[in-house]
């Protein structure tokens, strides 16, 4: 192995979570797409699990575990995060299915914030990331908790 490579490697990140990180962040280098995220991530993952509820309560949860799994396999600390911030979710879901304004409160955020994050991606010049794998759909709330915990000072 030559000097090259061996510099190369000592910057690529080895765990699985980290290239995913790594790879979302390079289309999310423009302040303002990144600001943006930060908002419309958490507001469709709220929206998305609200419709889904709205739709079936059995889906939504199927849906949830399945994420909470994906989770699992790449870092115990985001998914123990990602549990509270879920059970958080439910809440607000149960509180406006009680109210009778779930499917429109989550139909309405769900449309927001994806016109937002399309917006973000025009002021990048790049395209979202999960066009070139699906997977990045569930990286994108990894993406947010990791800015989040870079200001706490915490590893995930």
């Amino acid at each position: 192995m030559n000097a090259g490579s061996e510099s190369v490697s000592a910057t690529v990140p080895q765990r699985r979570v980290d290239q995913l990180l790594a790879h979302y962040a390079l289309s999310h280098q423009h302040p303002t797409n990144t600001r943006i995220h930060l908002l419309a991530i958490p507001s469709i993952m709220l929206s998305l699990i609200g419709l889904l509820y709205a739709a079936s309560p059995t889906v939504a949860l199927l849906f949830m575990g399945a994420s909470l799994l994906y989770y699992w396999r790449l870092s115990k600390v985001f998914l123990l995060t990602m549990m509270v911030l879920t059970m958080g979710m439910l809440v607000v879901i149960a509180t406006l299915n009680a109210r009778h304004v779930l499917l429109p409160v989550c139909l309405t955020l769900f449309v927001v914030a994806w016109v937002a994050q399309f917006v973000g991606h025009r002021i990048e010049g790049k395209k979202p990331s999960f066009f070139e794998d699906v997977q990045y759909l569930w990286v994108g709330p990894l993406f947010v908790l990791s800015k989040l915990f870079v200001k706490l000072g915490l590893r995930w």
